[in-house]
Protein backbone atom coordinates (compact mmCIF):
# COMPACT_ATOMS: atom_id res chain seq x y z
CA UNK A 1 0.00 0.00 0.00
CA UNK A 2 2.99 2.33 0.45
CA UNK A 3 4.06 2.16 -3.20
CA UNK A 4 2.67 4.98 -5.30
CA UNK A 5 1.34 3.73 -8.63
CA UNK A 6 -0.03 5.76 -11.54
CA UNK A 7 -2.93 5.67 -13.96
CA UNK A 8 -4.22 8.10 -16.57
CA UNK A 9 -7.83 9.28 -16.39
CA UNK A 10 -9.54 12.43 -17.67
CA UNK A 11 -6.27 13.38 -19.37
CA UNK A 12 -4.40 13.51 -16.03
CA UNK A 13 -1.79 11.14 -14.68
CA UNK A 14 -3.00 10.24 -11.20
CA UNK A 15 -0.71 8.90 -8.52
CA UNK A 16 -2.49 6.50 -6.20
CA UNK A 17 -2.12 4.08 -3.30
CA UNK A 18 -4.03 0.82 -3.29
CA UNK A 19 -4.68 -2.42 -1.47
CA UNK A 20 -6.44 -5.62 -2.51
CA UNK A 21 -6.63 -7.52 -5.80
CA UNK A 22 -7.02 -5.46 -8.96
CA UNK A 23 -9.92 -7.61 -10.20
CA UNK A 24 -12.02 -7.04 -7.06
CA UNK A 25 -14.85 -4.46 -6.94
CA UNK A 26 -13.45 -0.93 -6.83
CA UNK A 27 -13.62 1.11 -3.61
CA UNK A 28 -12.43 4.59 -4.59
CA UNK A 29 -11.34 6.81 -1.67
CA UNK A 30 -10.99 10.55 -2.33
CA UNK A 31 -9.19 12.96 0.02
CA UNK A 32 -9.73 16.66 0.57
CA UNK A 33 -7.77 19.75 1.69
CA UNK A 34 -5.20 20.00 3.14
CA UNK A 35 -4.64 16.28 2.84
CA UNK A 36 -3.35 13.47 0.61
CA UNK A 37 -4.08 9.87 -0.31
CA UNK A 38 -2.10 8.80 2.77
CA UNK A 39 -5.12 9.85 4.83
CA UNK A 40 -6.75 6.54 3.91
CA UNK A 41 -3.99 4.35 5.35
CA UNK A 42 -6.34 2.82 7.95
CA UNK A 43 -9.30 2.25 5.66
CA UNK A 44 -7.53 0.84 2.58
CA UNK A 45 -6.43 -2.45 4.17
CA UNK A 46 -9.82 -2.87 5.86
CA UNK A 47 -11.55 -2.47 2.50
CA UNK A 48 -9.11 -4.93 0.91
CA UNK A 49 -9.86 -7.48 3.65
CA UNK A 50 -13.56 -7.01 2.90
CA UNK A 51 -13.00 -7.99 -0.75
CA UNK A 52 -12.44 -4.66 -2.50
CA UNK A 53 -9.72 -3.20 -4.66
CA UNK A 54 -9.26 -0.13 -2.47
CA UNK A 55 -7.77 2.83 -4.36
CA UNK A 56 -6.82 6.25 -2.97
CA UNK A 57 -5.71 8.69 -5.67
CA UNK A 58 -3.96 11.97 -5.05
CA UNK A 59 -6.56 14.46 -6.27
CA UNK A 60 -5.97 16.59 -9.37
CA UNK A 61 -3.15 19.03 -8.75
CA UNK A 62 -1.84 17.25 -5.66
CA UNK A 63 1.61 15.80 -6.39
CA UNK A 64 2.43 13.21 -7.58
CA UNK A 65 -0.79 13.64 -9.57
CA UNK A 66 -0.33 16.08 -12.41
CA UNK A 67 -1.59 19.61 -12.95
CA UNK A 68 -4.62 19.47 -15.28
CA UNK A 69 -3.98 21.08 -18.65
CA UNK A 70 -7.38 22.77 -18.61
CA UNK A 71 -6.70 24.38 -15.22
CA UNK A 72 -10.09 23.23 -13.98
CA UNK A 73 -10.61 22.85 -10.25
CA UNK A 74 -14.36 23.33 -10.03
CA UNK A 75 -16.36 20.75 -8.10
CA UNK A 76 -17.70 19.28 -11.34
CA UNK A 77 -14.16 18.56 -12.51
CA UNK A 78 -13.29 16.44 -9.48
CA UNK A 79 -16.63 14.63 -9.79
CA UNK A 80 -15.71 13.94 -13.40
CA UNK A 81 -12.33 12.60 -12.23
CA UNK A 82 -14.06 10.07 -9.96
CA UNK A 83 -16.12 8.71 -12.83
CA UNK A 84 -13.11 8.74 -15.16
CA UNK A 85 -11.09 6.77 -12.61
CA UNK A 86 -13.95 4.28 -12.37
CA UNK A 87 -13.62 3.73 -16.12
CA UNK A 88 -9.82 3.68 -16.10
CA UNK A 89 -9.79 0.90 -13.50
CA UNK A 90 -12.32 -1.10 -15.50
CA UNK A 91 -14.83 -1.04 -12.65
CA UNK A 92 -18.50 -1.98 -12.86
CA UNK A 93 -21.72 -1.19 -11.00
CA UNK A 94 -20.46 -2.93 -7.84
CA UNK A 95 -18.01 -0.08 -7.23
CA UNK A 96 -18.34 2.11 -4.14
CA UNK A 97 -17.17 5.65 -3.53
CA UNK A 98 -15.83 7.13 -0.29
CA UNK A 99 -14.96 10.80 0.03
CA UNK A 100 -13.73 13.16 2.74
CA UNK A 101 -13.91 16.97 2.55
CA UNK A 102 -13.46 17.87 -1.17
CA UNK A 103 -13.58 14.14 -1.83
CA UNK A 104 -17.09 14.15 -0.33
CA UNK A 105 -18.11 16.92 -2.74
CA UNK A 106 -16.73 14.86 -5.63
CA UNK A 107 -18.70 11.84 -4.40
CA UNK A 108 -21.98 13.76 -4.34
CA UNK A 109 -21.47 14.88 -7.93
CA UNK A 110 -20.09 11.58 -9.28
CA UNK A 111 -22.90 9.42 -7.87
CA UNK A 112 -25.61 11.86 -8.97
CA UNK A 113 -24.19 12.24 -12.48
CA UNK A 114 -23.44 8.55 -13.12
CA UNK A 115 -25.41 6.44 -10.62
CA UNK A 116 -24.95 3.35 -12.76
CA UNK A 117 -21.25 3.33 -11.84
CA UNK A 118 -21.66 3.28 -8.06
CA UNK A 119 -23.58 0.95 -5.76
CA UNK A 120 -23.19 2.95 -2.55
CA UNK A 121 -21.22 5.89 -1.20
CA UNK A 122 -19.85 7.28 2.05
CA UNK A 123 -19.12 10.97 2.59
CA UNK A 124 -17.39 12.59 5.54
CA UNK A 125 -17.09 16.06 7.05
CA UNK A 126 -18.77 18.09 4.27
CA UNK A 127 -22.56 17.79 4.06
CA UNK A 128 -24.39 18.02 0.72
CA UNK A 129 -23.69 21.39 -0.86
CA UNK A 130 -27.35 21.97 -1.63
CA UNK A 131 -28.00 22.36 2.07
CA UNK A 132 -24.77 24.18 2.86
CA UNK A 133 -25.24 26.83 0.19
CA UNK A 134 -28.92 27.32 1.03
CA UNK A 135 -28.10 27.89 4.70
CA UNK A 136 -24.83 29.78 4.26
CA UNK A 137 -26.05 33.19 5.44
CA UNK A 138 -27.92 31.61 8.33
CA UNK A 139 -24.66 30.47 9.93
CA UNK A 140 -23.58 32.13 13.14
CA UNK A 141 -20.36 34.08 13.62
CA UNK A 142 -18.54 30.94 14.72
CA UNK A 143 -18.95 29.26 11.35
CA UNK A 144 -17.92 32.39 9.45
CA UNK A 145 -14.82 32.52 11.63
CA UNK A 146 -14.05 28.85 10.92
CA UNK A 147 -14.42 29.58 7.19
CA UNK A 148 -11.83 32.39 7.16
CA UNK A 149 -9.43 30.42 4.95
CA UNK A 150 -12.02 30.21 2.16
CA UNK A 151 -12.19 34.00 2.03
CA UNK A 152 -8.40 34.31 2.27
CA UNK A 153 -8.10 32.04 -0.76
CA UNK A 154 -10.16 34.47 -2.85
CA UNK A 155 -7.53 37.20 -2.44
CA UNK A 156 -4.19 37.91 -4.17
CA UNK A 157 -2.52 36.94 -0.88
CA UNK A 158 -3.74 33.34 -1.10
CA UNK A 159 -0.63 31.54 -2.35
CA UNK A 160 1.86 33.66 -0.41
CA UNK A 161 -0.16 33.33 2.78
CA UNK A 162 -0.47 29.57 2.44
CA UNK A 163 3.26 29.15 1.71
CA UNK A 164 4.53 31.44 4.49
CA UNK A 165 6.58 30.04 7.39
CA UNK A 166 6.83 26.52 5.97
CA UNK A 167 3.10 26.38 5.25
CA UNK A 168 2.21 27.17 8.86
CA UNK A 169 -1.39 27.69 7.75
CA UNK A 170 -1.66 23.94 7.13
CA UNK A 171 -0.39 23.17 10.64
CA UNK A 172 -2.94 25.57 12.05
CA UNK A 173 -5.86 24.17 10.09
CA UNK A 174 -5.15 20.61 11.21
CA UNK A 175 -4.82 21.78 14.81
CA UNK A 176 -8.06 23.77 14.71
CA UNK A 177 -10.09 21.31 12.66
CA UNK A 178 -9.23 18.22 14.71
CA UNK A 179 -8.35 19.58 18.16
CA UNK A 180 -8.31 16.11 19.74
CA UNK A 181 -5.98 14.56 17.16
CA UNK A 182 -2.38 14.76 18.33
CA UNK A 183 -0.71 12.45 15.81
CA UNK A 184 -1.00 14.67 12.73
CA UNK A 185 2.74 15.27 12.13
CA UNK A 186 2.98 12.47 9.56
CA UNK A 187 -0.17 13.61 7.77
CA UNK A 188 0.97 17.22 7.64
CA UNK A 189 4.39 16.18 6.33
CA UNK A 190 2.71 14.33 3.46
CA UNK A 191 0.61 17.40 2.64
CA UNK A 192 3.61 19.72 2.60
CA UNK A 193 5.54 17.31 0.40
CA UNK A 194 2.63 17.14 -2.03
CA UNK A 195 2.19 20.93 -2.19
CA UNK A 196 5.79 22.14 -1.89
CA UNK A 197 5.91 23.08 -5.57
CA UNK A 198 4.14 26.46 -6.00
CA UNK A 199 2.14 25.12 -8.95
CA UNK A 200 0.68 22.33 -6.81
CA UNK A 201 -0.06 24.68 -3.92
CA UNK A 202 -1.83 27.01 -6.36
CA UNK A 203 -3.79 24.01 -7.64
CA UNK A 204 -5.05 23.13 -4.14
CA UNK A 205 -6.09 26.74 -3.58
CA UNK A 206 -7.68 26.74 -7.04
CA UNK A 207 -10.45 24.46 -5.75
CA UNK A 208 -11.59 27.32 -3.51
CA UNK A 209 -11.15 30.06 -6.10
CA UNK A 210 -13.37 28.12 -8.49
CA UNK A 211 -16.17 28.10 -5.89
CA UNK A 212 -17.02 31.77 -6.45
CA UNK A 213 -15.39 32.78 -9.74
CA UNK A 214 -17.50 31.84 -12.79
CA UNK A 215 -14.56 32.54 -15.11
CA UNK A 216 -12.90 29.46 -13.62
CA UNK A 217 -15.82 27.20 -14.55
CA UNK A 218 -14.82 25.03 -17.53
CA UNK A 219 -17.88 24.28 -19.70
CA UNK A 220 -16.99 20.62 -20.32
CA UNK A 221 -17.81 19.87 -16.68
CA UNK A 222 -21.16 21.67 -16.68
CA UNK A 223 -23.24 18.50 -16.25
CA UNK A 224 -21.14 17.25 -13.34
CA UNK A 225 -21.18 20.74 -11.83
CA UNK A 226 -24.97 20.74 -11.85
CA UNK A 227 -25.00 17.25 -10.34
CA UNK A 228 -23.00 18.46 -7.31
CA UNK A 229 -26.13 19.97 -5.75
CA UNK A 230 -28.57 17.33 -7.07
CA UNK A 231 -30.03 14.83 -4.63
CA UNK A 232 -29.04 11.76 -6.64
CA UNK A 233 -30.32 8.23 -6.21
CA UNK A 234 -27.54 6.14 -4.69
CA UNK A 235 -27.74 5.79 -0.87
CA UNK A 236 -25.09 7.72 1.02
CA UNK A 237 -23.78 7.37 4.56
CA UNK A 238 -22.72 10.79 5.83
CA UNK A 239 -20.36 10.88 8.82
CA UNK A 240 -19.49 14.05 10.73
CA UNK A 241 -17.51 14.63 13.91
CA UNK A 242 -19.19 16.46 16.78
CA UNK A 243 -15.94 18.39 17.41
CA UNK A 244 -15.28 19.34 13.78
CA UNK A 245 -13.49 22.70 13.82
CA UNK A 246 -13.91 23.28 10.08
CA UNK A 247 -17.64 22.76 9.66
CA UNK A 248 -19.50 22.85 12.94
CA UNK A 249 -21.82 19.95 13.72
CA UNK A 250 -24.73 22.41 13.95
CA UNK A 251 -24.36 23.08 10.22
CA UNK A 252 -25.26 19.49 9.31
CA UNK A 253 -28.74 19.48 10.85
CA UNK A 254 -30.42 19.56 7.42
CA UNK A 255 -28.02 17.15 5.67
CA UNK A 256 -30.54 14.28 5.56
CA UNK A 257 -32.98 16.50 3.60
CA UNK A 258 -30.47 16.75 0.74
CA UNK A 259 -29.37 13.11 0.59
CA UNK A 260 -30.91 10.35 -1.57
CA UNK A 261 -33.61 8.04 -0.25
CA UNK A 262 -32.20 5.33 2.01
CA UNK A 263 -29.28 7.49 3.16
CA UNK A 264 -28.09 7.85 6.74
CA UNK A 265 -26.46 10.61 8.80
CA UNK A 266 -24.23 9.63 11.71
CA UNK A 267 -22.55 12.05 14.13
CA UNK A 268 -19.30 10.69 15.56
CA UNK A 269 -18.95 11.80 19.16
CA UNK A 270 -15.62 13.36 20.08
CA UNK A 271 -14.24 13.36 16.53
CA UNK A 272 -13.02 16.37 14.61
CA UNK A 273 -12.73 17.02 10.88
CA UNK A 274 -10.28 14.19 10.17
CA UNK A 275 -12.48 11.64 11.89
CA UNK A 276 -11.22 8.67 9.84
CA UNK A 277 -7.74 9.28 11.27
CA UNK A 278 -8.87 10.09 14.81
CA UNK A 279 -11.18 7.11 15.25
CA UNK A 280 -10.14 4.63 12.55
CA UNK A 281 -11.69 1.54 14.14
CA UNK A 282 -15.08 3.23 14.53
CA UNK A 283 -15.03 4.74 11.03
CA UNK A 284 -13.83 1.52 9.39
CA UNK A 285 -16.68 -0.34 11.06
CA UNK A 286 -19.27 2.26 10.02
CA UNK A 287 -18.03 2.24 6.42
CA UNK A 288 -17.80 -1.53 6.06
CA UNK A 289 -21.22 -2.12 7.64
CA UNK A 290 -22.76 0.42 5.29
CA UNK A 291 -21.12 -1.04 2.20
CA UNK A 292 -22.19 -4.56 3.18
CA UNK A 293 -25.86 -3.57 3.30
CA UNK A 294 -28.12 -4.13 0.31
Amino acid sequence: MTQVKSITANGIEFGYLDAGPADAPLALCLHGFPDTAHSWRHLLPALADAGYHAVAPFMRGYAPTGIPADGAYQAGAIASDANALHEAFGADGDAVLIGHDWGAIAAYGATAHAPERWRRAVTMSVPPLGGVLADFFNYDYGQFKRSFYIFLFQTPLAEAGAAAHDMALIDGLWRDWSPGYHDSAQDIAHVKESLKDPAHLAAAIGYYKALFDPTRQVPRYAAEQEAITATGERPILFLHGTDDGCIGADVVHSAKDHLPAGSKVELVDGAGHFLHLEQPERINREVLDWLAAE
